[in-house]
């Protein structure tokens, strides 16, 4: 399910509530995130903003910018490739940290629901894993591949 339209007015108060100063290429970059629900690589984001005039690097500082002010989520699903997905307060997850399919043969990402994975700490395992926060990816063919 693709997210609703945002509107200019909403990605500014977005950009300036995190303490960043608003830009065109800021607006873009969010713009762009918000587009999709699942977690993008920084190639795919730069790729959708060449177009519009963005160059590679300009859309990295942007993301990491994002990254520190707690706009965006940085993560690696174990293929060694950054994906960024904006934080949002209206997703039904109840951490900010979910659980995400990666798909072995296409490489889609997925945002899963949180019910669909429990972990469930045993006796001997790391005390990090009762904490809230930790990174859940589920590897298999998606349907498409499947």
């Amino acid at each position: 399910m693709a997210p609703k339209e945002i509107s200019l007015d909403d990605l500014r108060d977005e950009i300036r509530a995190s303490g960043l100063r608003v830009t065109a290429s800021r607006i873009a970059v969010l713009r762009s995130l918000h587009r999709d629900a699942a977690p993008r690589a920084h190639g795919e984001i730069a790729e959708d903003l060449a177009p519009e005039g963005w160059d590679r690097a300009t859309v990295y500082r942007i993301l990491t910018d994002f990254v520190g002010a707690g706009l965006v989520r940085r993560s690696d699903l174990g293929d060694h490739v950054w994906r960024f997905e904006r934080i949002r307060a209206e997703t039904k997850h109840e951490t900010a940290a979910h659980p995400h399919f990666l798909c072995n043969a296409c490489g889609d990402v997925t945002c899963l629901p949180d019910e669909s994975v429990r972990v469930t700490p045993a006796r001997g395992a790391p005390k990090a894993m009762r904490k809230k926060g930790l990174e859940i990816q589920v590897r298999g063919l998606c349907d498409r591949c499947a």
